[in-house]
């Protein structure tokens, strides 16, 4: 009986920045050194690992192109006695391509360019790259594999297919997979059923970490023949999985692609390394690690070290600021009380319990008297007319005028504290509320901010968030015994019609089939229509959704087309 053959596969789940080209290959050829050390036969990064993902128009810039293709030769350098597969930017006949490159012994073996670009949703690769017309098959240990990137797996008659047939045994996919509710699920789903019906073993590599508006969740892979995940890396956090597959030897043959084998070191005996798959997430968890890691890079890839926003004693900044002392540390955390009149008492004394639970330093900042100096200055002007929604921005609007002069004299970063219900529907003041750099939870529907925040509290098994600012009405407290439900059907009916609306789309006669009233269904379209103008001017803030705001619904302002509500 012929003795398997085992081949030791390594999986570098790791965090870039885009442009930070030569500290992107340092973190590179350290993990080679790692899995070098651990005996592995092959290596894999993430998807343009060199350059950052995603580069957007810096792709444009010859300079830039030309580094990470610069950098990779250092890379190559570093490749003795392992493969590394490493995604970079390849430029050939003035094109620009998505690609792996297949190193060893020194040398680059070979170039892989993605076949199948993405085009719909946070992808926008054809603006950018050509697509590659072909693929080769490696040995290495005597095994047959091949390589693709990221949509290339999605393809179910495209690319793996080929692969497949022409020899290959393991397929190694690298990847940028942006993270959004579920998104673990659906790509295992894919994973299992190409794995199964094209017979190979699949490496996912994921990239993780946060870049602007997305974050990576990492979580690579790898799937049997039989569509067992054998292996799941850590969720949010850099990882290197290393684990050993067995096969059975074959002879390779190869006619459909161009073939290299790949010598390496003779194998030492190894106890075979296995790892556990760790059990799925649940929803508010994931939420809650996707918006930690989002805020955490964002804040130190853009050389900010504290951050700093508006208190009030209500749910929405309660958890952005737990999100942040989770993100930054709780000694780079600045929370600001800013109360007018129409504050109440309990509002404040629950902003400074929290302060208190989270150890963050907390200012305390009153308004009213600036808020009287605007009246009394306006009131020639607003001829005695009866108090509307301009007294109440002009509230928010000071205390955005505040929190800027802060960040303005101290270097903080200013978050932003809405969330996707207000922002759907414009119930948020521009230059007030949304002043700021950075929007933590804009793509959070507002019972899911309950739903993290409670989840919060139980990871610490106590009220870090007061358990009164889950039970008092949500109010903006611009005016005496204002309630948000004054103006908006309440969150647990307004959630589901944005929802059916913003991400999937439907009609309002679909939505209203799904027992929903007819007037609440127009208002909350004629809402969510009319501003659009606002969401444009919003700060970036962190995809939680498979549909966000500004990356991937993209509405005209002006914008004539009206649905008909039935």
């Amino acid at each position: 009986m012929k003795k398997n053959q085992t081949l030791r596969l390594a999986i570098a789940q790791i965090n870039t920045c885009v442009g930070d080209i030569s500290g992107n290959t340092e973190k590179i050829i350290a993990y080679i050194d790692q899995a070098r050390a651990r005996n592995c036969d092959i290596i894999s990064f993430p998807e343009l690992a060199v350059c950052g993902y995603p580069p957007e128009d810096l792709l444009f810039k010859k300079s830039f192109v030309e580094e990470n293709i610069k950098q990779l030769e250092i890379i190559k350098k570093r490749a003795e006695g392992i493969v590394a597969i490493v995604g970079f930017v390849d430029r050939k006949q003035n094109r620009l391509f998505n690609s792996a490159a297949v190193m060893a012994n020194g040398k680059i073996v070979d170039i892989y360019n993605k076949i199948n670009l993405p085009n719909y949703g946070v992808f926008d690769e054809k603006r950018y790259f050509a697509s590659g017309s072909g693929f080769s098959l490696y040995e290495a240990r005597g095994i047959c594999f091949c390589v693709n990137i990221c949509e290339d797996i999605w393809a179910y008659d495209g690319t793996i297919v080929s692969q497949a047939r022409s020899g290959a045994r393991l397929i190694i996919n690298i990847n940028a997979s942006p993270y959004h509710m579920g998104k673990i699920g659906l790509r295992q789903k894919v994973l299992k059923e190409q794995a199964k019906a094209n017979n190979v073993f699949i490496s996912y590599a994921n990239l993780v970490g946060g870049q602007d508006e997305l974050v990576f969740d990492g979580q690579s892979m790898l799937i049997s023949p039989k569509g067992k995940v054998l292996a799941v890396g850590n969720a949010f956090k850099e990882d290197l999985c290393v684990l050993d597959l067995e096969f059975e030897k074959k002879k390779a043959k190869s006619k459909k692609a161009k073939f290299f084998s790949i010598s390496l070191p003779e194998q030492r005996e190894l106890s075979l390394l296995k790892m556990a798959v760790p059990s799925a997430l649940t929803d508010e968890d994931e939420v809650f690690r996707a918006l930690v890691l989002g805020v955490k890079d964002y804040v130190s890839k853009n050389g900010f070290k504290k951050v700093v926003f508006g208190l009030s004693g209500g749910i929405d900044s309660s958890l952005v600021a737990c999100i942040a002392k989770e993100a930054v540390g709780k000694e780079n955390v600045i929370g600001v009380i800013l109360p007018s009149q129409f504050n109440s008492q309990d509002s404040r004394d629950d902003a400074v319990l929290l302060a208190k639970n989270l150890g963050i330093e907390h200012k305390l900042i009153p308004i009213e008297e600036i808020f009287s100096e605007y009246l009394l200055n306006l009131k020639p002007h607003f001829l005695n007319l009866p108090w509307s929604i301009a007294e109440e921005n002009i509230q928010a609007r000071i205390r955005g005028n505040i929190l800027m002069a802060l960040s303005n004299k101290f270097g903080w970063l200013v978050l932003t504290t809405g969330n996707k219900s207000e922002m759907s529907v414009g119930y948020a003041t521009l230059y007030g509320d949304m002043a700021g750099g950075f929007a933590v939870i804009k793509d959070v529907f507002k019972t899911l901010v309950y739903e993290v925040s409670e989840f919060y509290n139980g990871i610490y098994g106590r009220e870090i968030i007061p358990r009164r600012v889950f039970e008092k009405a949500p109010t903006a407290e611009l005016r005496e015994n204002q309630k948000d439900s004054d103006s908006l059907p309440v969150y647990e009916v307004l959630d589901p019609i944005l929802k059916y609306y913003v991400e999937e789309d439907l009609s309002s006669a679909e939505i209203i089939k799904k027992g929903f009233n007819q007037e609440t269904v127009a208002k909350v379209i004629r809402l969510v229509d009319n501003s659009e103008y606002k969401r444009r001017q919003a700060p970036p803030g962190i995809k939680i959704t498979p549909r966000a705001f500004g990356r991937d619904r993209r509405m005209p302002i002006t914008n004539r087309f009206k649905e008909e509500v039935i």
